[in-house]
Protein backbone atom coordinates (compact mmCIF):
# COMPACT_ATOMS: atom_id res chain seq x y z
CA UNK A 1 0.00 0.00 0.00
CA UNK A 2 3.06 2.32 1.07
CA UNK A 3 4.31 1.62 -2.44
CA UNK A 4 1.31 2.73 -4.20
CA UNK A 5 1.25 6.00 -2.22
CA UNK A 6 4.22 7.04 -3.05
CA UNK A 7 3.22 5.92 -6.79
CA UNK A 8 0.44 8.16 -7.11
CA UNK A 9 2.26 10.89 -5.47
CA UNK A 10 4.88 11.24 -8.09
CA UNK A 11 2.77 9.93 -10.93
CA UNK A 12 -0.29 12.82 -10.02
CA UNK A 13 1.69 16.00 -11.17
CA UNK A 14 2.12 13.77 -14.58
CA UNK A 15 -1.01 12.88 -14.96
CA UNK A 16 -2.99 16.46 -14.43
CA UNK A 17 -0.01 18.26 -15.82
CA UNK A 18 -2.05 18.97 -19.08
CA UNK A 19 -5.12 20.21 -17.47
CA UNK A 20 -4.10 23.65 -18.66
CA UNK A 21 -4.05 25.44 -22.26
CA UNK A 22 -0.20 25.38 -22.80
CA UNK A 23 0.04 22.27 -25.13
CA UNK A 24 4.02 22.53 -24.72
CA UNK A 25 4.95 18.45 -23.54
CA UNK A 26 6.23 18.88 -19.88
CA UNK A 27 9.32 17.47 -19.26
CA UNK A 28 9.63 13.90 -18.30
CA UNK A 29 9.45 12.70 -14.97
CA UNK A 30 11.47 10.28 -13.28
CA UNK A 31 8.00 8.05 -12.59
CA UNK A 32 5.80 7.62 -15.99
CA UNK A 33 2.34 6.76 -16.02
CA UNK A 34 1.98 3.46 -17.95
CA UNK A 35 -2.02 3.47 -16.49
CA UNK A 36 -3.35 5.57 -14.56
CA UNK A 37 -5.90 3.25 -12.98
CA UNK A 38 -3.32 2.19 -10.85
CA UNK A 39 -3.20 5.01 -9.26
CA UNK A 40 -5.85 4.25 -5.82
CA UNK A 41 -7.86 6.83 -3.85
CA UNK A 42 -7.95 5.08 -0.29
CA UNK A 43 -10.82 3.86 1.28
CA UNK A 44 -11.53 7.15 3.10
CA UNK A 45 -14.28 9.26 1.14
CA UNK A 46 -17.67 10.65 1.29
CA UNK A 47 -20.51 11.62 -0.14
CA UNK A 48 -19.47 14.85 -1.54
CA UNK A 49 -16.06 12.95 -3.02
CA UNK A 50 -18.56 10.61 -4.87
CA UNK A 51 -20.47 13.27 -6.10
CA UNK A 52 -18.04 15.25 -7.15
CA UNK A 53 -16.06 12.48 -9.17
CA UNK A 54 -19.97 11.78 -11.19
CA UNK A 55 -20.45 15.18 -11.61
CA UNK A 56 -17.21 15.85 -13.36
CA UNK A 57 -17.43 12.60 -15.21
CA UNK A 58 -20.38 13.88 -16.55
CA UNK A 59 -19.04 17.11 -17.92
CA UNK A 60 -15.72 16.00 -19.35
CA UNK A 61 -18.00 13.41 -21.60
CA UNK A 62 -19.78 16.55 -22.68
CA UNK A 63 -16.51 18.52 -22.87
CA UNK A 64 -15.29 15.73 -24.82
CA UNK A 65 -17.86 15.81 -27.34
CA UNK A 66 -18.04 19.26 -27.76
CA UNK A 67 -13.49 19.38 -27.83
CA UNK A 68 -13.76 17.06 -31.00
CA UNK A 69 -16.33 19.14 -32.72
CA UNK A 70 -13.70 22.38 -32.03
CA UNK A 71 -11.18 20.54 -33.68
CA UNK A 72 -12.82 19.38 -37.00
CA UNK A 73 -14.68 22.70 -37.50
CA UNK A 74 -12.63 25.81 -35.80
CA UNK A 75 -10.22 27.67 -37.91
CA UNK A 76 -8.16 29.37 -35.65
CA UNK A 77 -5.04 27.12 -34.49
CA UNK A 78 -5.09 28.10 -30.92
CA UNK A 79 -8.64 27.01 -30.30
CA UNK A 80 -7.97 23.96 -32.44
CA UNK A 81 -5.03 23.35 -29.90
CA UNK A 82 -6.89 24.25 -26.82
CA UNK A 83 -9.54 21.07 -27.79
CA UNK A 84 -7.03 18.99 -28.99
CA UNK A 85 -5.09 19.21 -25.56
CA UNK A 86 -8.94 18.65 -23.53
CA UNK A 87 -9.07 15.70 -25.63
CA UNK A 88 -6.30 14.13 -24.16
CA UNK A 89 -6.08 15.52 -20.44
CA UNK A 90 -9.75 14.30 -20.14
CA UNK A 91 -9.46 11.30 -21.70
CA UNK A 92 -6.54 10.61 -19.04
CA UNK A 93 -8.70 12.43 -16.07
CA UNK A 94 -12.01 10.12 -16.51
CA UNK A 95 -10.19 7.18 -16.57
CA UNK A 96 -8.84 8.25 -12.99
CA UNK A 97 -12.14 9.21 -11.60
CA UNK A 98 -13.91 6.12 -13.09
CA UNK A 99 -11.48 3.60 -11.30
CA UNK A 100 -11.44 5.89 -7.98
CA UNK A 101 -15.62 5.51 -8.25
CA UNK A 102 -15.02 1.54 -9.22
CA UNK A 103 -12.42 1.15 -6.60
CA UNK A 104 -15.52 2.74 -3.99
CA UNK A 105 -18.20 0.33 -5.62
CA UNK A 106 -19.95 3.60 -6.65
CA UNK A 107 -21.67 3.81 -9.83
CA UNK A 108 -19.72 6.42 -12.56
CA UNK A 109 -22.70 6.97 -13.97
CA UNK A 110 -24.82 10.53 -12.40
CA UNK A 111 -28.22 10.35 -11.34
CA UNK A 112 -29.67 12.99 -12.82
CA UNK A 113 -32.73 13.65 -10.39
CA UNK A 114 -32.31 17.29 -9.90
CA UNK A 115 -33.57 16.34 -6.26
CA UNK A 116 -30.71 14.12 -5.54
CA UNK A 117 -28.21 17.38 -5.93
CA UNK A 118 -29.68 20.48 -3.63
CA UNK A 119 -27.31 19.92 -1.19
CA UNK A 120 -24.45 20.13 -3.72
CA UNK A 121 -25.46 22.94 -5.13
CA UNK A 122 -27.56 21.95 -7.85
CA UNK A 123 -26.39 20.47 -10.83
CA UNK A 124 -25.43 23.34 -13.50
CA UNK A 125 -24.88 21.09 -16.94
CA UNK A 126 -24.55 21.90 -20.58
CA UNK A 127 -27.66 20.76 -23.05
CA UNK A 128 -27.59 18.18 -25.37
CA UNK A 129 -29.45 20.26 -27.49
CA UNK A 130 -26.49 23.35 -27.09
CA UNK A 131 -23.84 20.75 -27.81
CA UNK A 132 -25.50 19.23 -30.86
CA UNK A 133 -25.96 23.24 -32.54
CA UNK A 134 -22.15 22.80 -32.30
CA UNK A 135 -22.32 20.71 -35.39
CA UNK A 136 -24.91 22.49 -38.02
CA UNK A 137 -24.11 26.44 -36.72
CA UNK A 138 -22.65 28.23 -39.17
CA UNK A 139 -18.64 28.06 -40.04
CA UNK A 140 -18.16 31.86 -39.54
CA UNK A 141 -20.09 31.66 -36.50
CA UNK A 142 -18.68 28.62 -34.95
CA UNK A 143 -15.83 29.82 -33.04
CA UNK A 144 -17.55 32.36 -30.73
CA UNK A 145 -20.46 30.07 -30.18
CA UNK A 146 -17.68 27.22 -29.03
CA UNK A 147 -15.67 29.45 -26.66
CA UNK A 148 -19.08 30.91 -25.44
CA UNK A 149 -20.51 27.70 -24.59
CA UNK A 150 -17.35 25.66 -23.52
CA UNK A 151 -16.13 28.49 -21.31
CA UNK A 152 -19.48 28.08 -19.37
CA UNK A 153 -18.93 24.26 -19.63
CA UNK A 154 -15.58 24.81 -17.99
CA UNK A 155 -16.84 27.18 -15.19
CA UNK A 156 -19.56 24.59 -14.25
CA UNK A 157 -16.10 22.21 -13.29
CA UNK A 158 -14.71 24.83 -11.45
CA UNK A 159 -17.87 25.21 -9.21
CA UNK A 160 -17.81 21.41 -9.12
CA UNK A 161 -13.95 21.25 -7.83
CA UNK A 162 -14.82 24.36 -5.02
CA UNK A 163 -17.68 21.77 -3.60
CA UNK A 164 -15.04 19.38 -3.34
CA UNK A 165 -12.37 21.70 -2.08
CA UNK A 166 -14.93 23.02 0.92
CA UNK A 167 -16.40 19.66 1.93
CA UNK A 168 -14.84 16.73 0.38
CA UNK A 169 -12.83 14.40 2.87
CA UNK A 170 -11.11 12.15 0.39
CA UNK A 171 -7.28 13.54 -0.29
CA UNK A 172 -6.29 12.76 -3.81
CA UNK A 173 -9.84 13.73 -4.48
CA UNK A 174 -9.41 17.09 -3.25
CA UNK A 175 -5.68 17.47 -4.90
CA UNK A 176 -7.16 16.34 -8.04
CA UNK A 177 -10.44 18.80 -7.72
CA UNK A 178 -7.43 21.92 -6.90
CA UNK A 179 -5.80 21.18 -10.25
CA UNK A 180 -8.96 21.06 -11.91
CA UNK A 181 -9.79 23.98 -10.53
CA UNK A 182 -6.90 25.94 -11.54
CA UNK A 183 -7.08 24.45 -15.30
CA UNK A 184 -10.24 25.23 -15.85
CA UNK A 185 -9.95 28.54 -14.47
CA UNK A 186 -6.73 29.34 -16.87
CA UNK A 187 -8.85 27.87 -19.52
CA UNK A 188 -11.79 30.46 -19.12
CA UNK A 189 -8.98 32.94 -18.73
CA UNK A 190 -7.83 31.87 -22.41
CA UNK A 191 -10.99 31.85 -23.92
CA UNK A 192 -12.06 34.95 -22.83
CA UNK A 193 -9.11 36.15 -24.57
CA UNK A 194 -9.76 34.38 -27.70
CA UNK A 195 -13.29 35.49 -27.94
CA UNK A 196 -11.97 39.41 -27.34
CA UNK A 197 -9.85 39.25 -30.33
Amino acid sequence: MKRRLIFAAAAFPLLLGACGTDVTPAPTPAVSVTNVSEITAGATYNDTDVMFLQMLIDNQEQGQQMARIAAERATRPEIVALAEAVQVTQADELKLMKSWLDEWNRPTVLDKRVSLHADHGGMPSTGDEEIASLKTIKKAQFETAFLNLFLAHQHNAVEFAQLELDKGTNTLSKSFAERVKQSRTDQVQQMLKLLAG
